[in-house]
């Protein structure tokens, strides 16, 4: 809640780089433009507030890499707006994706935050344009390409 992946992709970016991030929760605004502010990225970064499916099509632009770490009942969903906004050759992070370990429950008992993960990860899985690794640390990071055109 401290903005702390948006501060440390900031800090990894060229010096003409711009991150794009979204937050639901507009009561972190002041706590997350302070963190912002005091990494001295806050000139690279521009806080959107509210859904990101309201806010993607808005921004109105194609990505180079998207950063997925919000609502798990909703990562489905994201993934269809990543891809249609991310660039071909573009990468897409996805955190959370071992979830605990719960992903490995039957889809009919999990709750559903563990069911939009996997749900999430069945479709990175079966969908052709998109090549992925999951590396196991802590709840699991995926990094998925979107396939270059040819």
């Amino acid at each position: 809640y401290t903005g702390y992946a948006s501060i440390c992709i900031a800090r990894g970016l060229p010096k003409n780089g711009v991150l794009h991030t979204i937050e639901i929760n507009d009561e972190l605004e002041d706590f997350i433009r302070y963190y912002f502010e005091k990494a001295g990225v806050q000139e690279k970064i521009h806080l959107h507030l509210g859904k990101a499916q309201d806010i993607i099509p808005e921004i109105n632009e194609k990505f180079d890499c998207v950063f997925i770490d919000g609502d798990k009942r909703e990562y489905p969903e994201y993934l269809q707006f990543c891809k249609e906004y991310i660039n071909n050759g573009g990468f897409i992070i996805a955190d959370n994706v071992l979830w605990d370990g719960k992903v490995l429950e039957e889809k009919q008992s999990a709750d559903k935050h563990t069911q939009g993960i996997q749900t999430f990860n069945q479709q990175v899985e079966s969908d052709p344009e998109l090549f992925q690794v999951i590396f196991p640390i802590r709840d699991g990071l995926m990094i998925i390409q979107k396939e270059s055109d040819k």
